[in-house]
Protein backbone atom coordinates (compact mmCIF):
# COMPACT_ATOMS: atom_id res chain seq x y z
CA UNK A 1 0.00 0.00 0.00
CA UNK A 2 1.54 3.62 -0.87
CA UNK A 3 0.84 6.48 0.74
CA UNK A 4 2.25 9.12 3.01
CA UNK A 5 4.47 7.99 5.45
CA UNK A 6 3.04 10.46 8.03
CA UNK A 7 -0.18 8.93 6.95
CA UNK A 8 0.46 5.39 7.91
CA UNK A 9 2.36 6.38 11.40
CA UNK A 10 -0.58 8.49 12.18
CA UNK A 11 -2.67 5.65 11.36
CA UNK A 12 -0.99 3.22 13.56
CA UNK A 13 -1.41 5.32 16.20
CA UNK A 14 -4.97 6.05 16.40
CA UNK A 15 -5.14 2.37 16.06
CA UNK A 16 -3.23 1.32 18.90
CA UNK A 17 -5.24 4.07 20.79
CA UNK A 18 -8.72 2.57 19.69
CA UNK A 19 -7.34 -1.03 20.98
CA UNK A 20 -6.15 0.58 23.93
CA UNK A 21 -9.33 2.32 24.45
CA UNK A 22 -11.84 0.33 23.53
CA UNK A 23 -14.90 -1.08 24.93
CA UNK A 24 -14.52 -4.80 26.00
CA UNK A 25 -17.06 -7.44 26.07
CA UNK A 26 -17.27 -10.15 28.42
CA UNK A 27 -18.31 -13.93 27.57
CA UNK A 28 -19.07 -16.91 29.90
CA UNK A 29 -16.25 -17.91 31.79
CA UNK A 30 -15.14 -14.45 32.61
CA UNK A 31 -12.70 -13.98 29.50
CA UNK A 32 -13.01 -10.74 28.21
CA UNK A 33 -13.43 -9.96 24.37
CA UNK A 34 -12.82 -7.29 21.80
CA UNK A 35 -16.22 -5.70 20.12
CA UNK A 36 -15.47 -5.66 16.81
CA UNK A 37 -18.38 -3.77 15.59
CA UNK A 38 -17.11 -0.91 17.93
CA UNK A 39 -13.68 -1.41 17.23
CA UNK A 40 -14.51 -0.50 13.12
CA UNK A 41 -16.76 2.33 14.01
CA UNK A 42 -13.49 4.01 16.11
CA UNK A 43 -11.15 2.99 13.45
CA UNK A 44 -13.21 4.93 10.79
CA UNK A 45 -13.59 8.05 13.06
CA UNK A 46 -9.70 7.95 13.55
CA UNK A 47 -8.97 7.52 9.65
CA UNK A 48 -11.64 10.93 9.48
CA UNK A 49 -9.57 12.86 12.31
CA UNK A 50 -6.45 11.86 10.61
CA UNK A 51 -7.50 13.12 6.95
CA UNK A 52 -8.76 16.23 8.57
CA UNK A 53 -5.97 16.57 10.02
CA UNK A 54 -3.60 15.85 7.35
CA UNK A 55 -5.75 18.27 5.22
CA UNK A 56 -5.51 21.24 7.60
CA UNK A 57 -1.49 20.41 7.66
CA UNK A 58 -1.42 21.03 3.75
CA UNK A 59 -3.37 23.88 3.42
CA UNK A 60 -1.36 25.11 6.51
CA UNK A 61 1.86 24.39 3.96
CA UNK A 62 0.20 26.22 0.95
CA UNK A 63 -0.56 29.67 2.86
CA UNK A 64 2.86 29.65 4.23
CA UNK A 65 4.27 29.01 0.61
CA UNK A 66 2.05 31.82 -0.53
CA UNK A 67 3.03 34.11 2.28
CA UNK A 68 7.18 33.22 1.26
CA UNK A 69 6.14 34.41 -2.22
CA UNK A 70 4.36 37.56 -0.99
CA UNK A 71 7.30 38.00 0.97
CA UNK A 72 9.85 37.80 -1.63
CA UNK A 73 7.89 39.43 -4.74
CA UNK A 74 7.34 42.59 -2.31
CA UNK A 75 11.17 42.80 -0.64
CA UNK A 76 12.74 45.30 -2.28
CA UNK A 77 16.32 45.33 -2.95
CA UNK A 78 19.23 45.63 0.26
CA UNK A 79 20.89 48.90 -1.91
CA UNK A 80 20.25 50.11 -5.29
CA UNK A 81 23.05 50.84 -7.87
CA UNK A 82 22.68 54.25 -9.76
CA UNK A 83 24.45 55.81 -12.05
CA UNK A 84 26.19 59.48 -11.48
CA UNK A 85 24.08 60.49 -14.36
CA UNK A 86 24.18 64.10 -13.74
CA UNK A 87 27.76 64.04 -12.55
CA UNK A 88 28.77 62.60 -15.53
CA UNK A 89 27.13 64.56 -18.06
CA UNK A 90 27.99 67.48 -16.31
CA UNK A 91 32.10 66.90 -16.85
CA UNK A 92 31.22 65.62 -20.70
CA UNK A 93 29.95 69.05 -21.11
CA UNK A 94 32.31 70.88 -19.91
CA UNK A 95 35.27 69.54 -21.43
CA UNK A 96 33.59 69.31 -25.14
CA UNK A 97 30.97 72.90 -25.04
CA UNK A 98 32.65 74.41 -27.50
CA UNK A 99 29.13 76.14 -28.86
CA UNK A 100 28.31 77.86 -25.04
CA UNK A 101 32.12 79.06 -25.46
CA UNK A 102 31.68 80.38 -29.37
CA UNK A 103 28.70 82.33 -27.43
CA UNK A 104 30.07 84.13 -24.55
CA UNK A 105 32.92 84.81 -27.06
CA UNK A 106 31.04 86.45 -29.92
CA UNK A 107 28.09 87.56 -27.43
CA UNK A 108 25.72 85.31 -28.92
CA UNK A 109 24.55 82.32 -31.45
CA UNK A 110 23.82 84.76 -34.53
CA UNK A 111 27.15 87.35 -33.62
CA UNK A 112 28.94 84.01 -34.00
CA UNK A 113 27.40 82.84 -37.10
CA UNK A 114 27.90 86.82 -38.53
CA UNK A 115 31.19 86.22 -38.75
CA UNK A 116 31.43 84.05 -41.68
CA UNK A 117 29.44 85.12 -44.75
CA UNK A 118 28.64 84.47 -47.84
CA UNK A 119 29.34 85.17 -51.68
CA UNK A 120 26.91 88.34 -51.87
CA UNK A 121 28.31 89.96 -48.62
CA UNK A 122 31.61 89.93 -49.94
CA UNK A 123 30.23 90.65 -53.48
CA UNK A 124 29.05 94.08 -51.76
CA UNK A 125 32.27 94.71 -49.78
CA UNK A 126 33.67 98.63 -50.55
CA UNK A 127 37.30 96.89 -50.30
CA UNK A 128 36.02 94.82 -53.81
CA UNK A 129 34.18 98.66 -55.10
CA UNK A 130 37.66 100.29 -54.77
CA UNK A 131 36.61 101.40 -51.34
CA UNK A 132 39.66 100.27 -49.17
CA UNK A 133 43.35 100.06 -50.03
CA UNK A 134 44.66 96.36 -50.88
CA UNK A 135 46.62 96.36 -47.80
CA UNK A 136 42.80 96.40 -45.73
CA UNK A 137 41.63 93.74 -48.11
CA UNK A 138 44.39 91.77 -46.77
CA UNK A 139 44.49 92.54 -43.39
CA UNK A 140 40.33 90.98 -43.46
CA UNK A 141 41.48 87.81 -45.44
CA UNK A 142 44.68 87.08 -42.79
CA UNK A 143 41.77 88.55 -39.67
CA UNK A 144 39.18 85.70 -41.18
CA UNK A 145 42.03 83.15 -41.90
CA UNK A 146 42.61 83.51 -38.11
CA UNK A 147 39.18 83.58 -36.73
CA UNK A 148 38.40 80.18 -38.82
CA UNK A 149 41.96 78.66 -37.52
CA UNK A 150 40.54 79.16 -34.31
CA UNK A 151 37.51 78.00 -33.68
CA UNK A 152 38.49 74.98 -36.11
CA UNK A 153 41.06 74.05 -33.24
CA UNK A 154 38.66 75.08 -30.39
CA UNK A 155 36.01 72.38 -31.67
CA UNK A 156 38.66 69.80 -33.07
CA UNK A 157 40.20 70.03 -29.20
CA UNK A 158 36.58 69.84 -27.48
CA UNK A 159 35.98 66.95 -29.38
CA UNK A 160 39.10 65.01 -28.52
CA UNK A 161 38.58 66.05 -24.80
CA UNK A 162 35.70 64.15 -24.81
CA UNK A 163 37.10 60.94 -26.56
CA UNK A 164 39.86 61.49 -23.34
CA UNK A 165 37.00 61.53 -21.03
CA UNK A 166 34.95 58.78 -22.72
CA UNK A 167 38.13 56.07 -23.26
CA UNK A 168 38.57 57.06 -19.26
CA UNK A 169 35.51 56.32 -17.88
CA UNK A 170 35.22 53.19 -19.64
CA UNK A 171 36.78 51.16 -17.00
CA UNK A 172 34.47 52.27 -14.40
CA UNK A 173 31.04 52.03 -16.99
CA UNK A 174 32.28 48.14 -17.05
CA UNK A 175 32.36 47.76 -13.42
CA UNK A 176 29.25 49.29 -12.72
CA UNK A 177 27.97 47.30 -15.70
CA UNK A 178 28.93 44.27 -13.76
CA UNK A 179 27.80 45.43 -10.28
CA UNK A 180 23.81 45.60 -12.11
CA UNK A 181 24.75 42.09 -13.79
CA UNK A 182 24.92 40.59 -10.49
CA UNK A 183 22.30 42.67 -8.98
CA UNK A 184 20.02 41.09 -11.44
CA UNK A 185 21.20 37.59 -11.37
CA UNK A 186 20.57 37.70 -7.44
CA UNK A 187 17.40 38.78 -7.44
CA UNK A 188 14.96 36.69 -5.77
CA UNK A 189 11.23 37.97 -6.29
CA UNK A 190 9.55 39.94 -8.91
CA UNK A 191 10.13 43.70 -6.99
CA UNK A 192 13.87 42.88 -6.69
CA UNK A 193 14.06 41.57 -10.32
CA UNK A 194 12.14 44.53 -11.31
CA UNK A 195 14.61 47.11 -9.59
CA UNK A 196 17.54 45.49 -11.42
CA UNK A 197 16.03 45.69 -14.59
CA UNK A 198 15.05 49.26 -14.06
CA UNK A 199 19.03 49.97 -13.20
CA UNK A 200 19.99 48.47 -16.15
CA UNK A 201 17.81 50.46 -18.45
CA UNK A 202 18.78 53.48 -16.20
CA UNK A 203 22.75 52.94 -17.15
CA UNK A 204 22.12 52.14 -20.87
CA UNK A 205 19.87 55.62 -20.94
CA UNK A 206 23.10 56.97 -19.60
CA UNK A 207 25.49 55.65 -21.71
CA UNK A 208 23.35 56.93 -24.85
CA UNK A 209 23.87 60.12 -23.42
CA UNK A 210 27.77 59.95 -23.42
CA UNK A 211 27.17 58.91 -26.89
CA UNK A 212 24.68 61.73 -28.27
CA UNK A 213 27.55 64.06 -26.25
CA UNK A 214 29.85 62.70 -28.47
CA UNK A 215 27.94 62.75 -31.56
CA UNK A 216 27.06 67.06 -31.50
CA UNK A 217 30.73 67.45 -30.53
CA UNK A 218 31.78 65.75 -34.04
CA UNK A 219 28.97 67.38 -35.58
CA UNK A 220 30.27 70.57 -34.13
CA UNK A 221 33.41 70.17 -35.80
CA UNK A 222 32.63 69.33 -38.88
CA UNK A 223 30.04 72.54 -38.99
CA UNK A 224 33.01 74.70 -37.76
CA UNK A 225 35.41 73.20 -40.56
CA UNK A 226 32.24 73.90 -43.41
CA UNK A 227 31.53 77.19 -42.17
CA UNK A 228 35.41 78.11 -42.24
CA UNK A 229 35.64 76.58 -45.59
CA UNK A 230 32.44 78.23 -46.73
CA UNK A 231 33.56 81.60 -45.67
CA UNK A 232 37.18 81.54 -47.40
CA UNK A 233 35.05 79.95 -50.85
CA UNK A 234 32.61 83.47 -50.84
CA UNK A 235 35.84 85.77 -50.25
CA UNK A 236 37.71 84.06 -52.54
CA UNK A 237 35.22 83.78 -55.51
CA UNK A 238 34.13 87.64 -54.75
CA UNK A 239 38.11 88.67 -54.60
CA UNK A 240 38.23 86.70 -58.23
CA UNK A 241 35.35 88.66 -60.11
CA UNK A 242 36.64 91.60 -58.59
CA UNK A 243 39.80 91.09 -60.22
CA UNK A 244 38.54 89.67 -63.52
CA UNK A 245 35.93 92.16 -64.08
CA UNK A 246 36.44 94.86 -66.97
CA UNK A 247 37.66 98.20 -65.96
CA UNK A 248 36.45 100.78 -69.17
CA UNK A 249 32.77 100.72 -69.83
CA UNK A 250 31.04 100.72 -73.06
CA UNK A 251 30.78 104.07 -75.10
CA UNK A 252 27.48 105.29 -75.55
CA UNK A 253 28.08 106.60 -78.92
CA UNK A 254 31.09 105.43 -80.65
CA UNK A 255 33.04 106.62 -83.78
CA UNK A 256 34.05 105.30 -86.77
CA UNK A 257 37.63 106.75 -86.94
CA UNK A 258 38.15 105.39 -91.06
CA UNK A 259 34.70 107.51 -92.24
CA UNK A 260 36.06 110.35 -91.20
CA UNK A 261 37.45 112.28 -93.51
CA UNK A 262 40.74 114.45 -92.65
Amino acid sequence: MQGNPQQFLAAKTLLALALAAGPLAARAGGIPVIDAGNLQHNMLTAMESVTQTLKQVEQYKTQLLQYENMLQNTAAPTAYIWDQAESTMGQLRQAMDTLQHYKQQAGGIEAYLDKFQDLDYYRSSPCLKGGCSAARWSQMTEESAQRGTQVQKQANDALFRGLDRQQAAMQSDARQLQKLQSAAQGATGQMQALAAANQLASHQAMQLQQIRALLIAQQTAVATRQQVLADREARQQAAHEAATAPRIGLTPNPLNWLSIKH
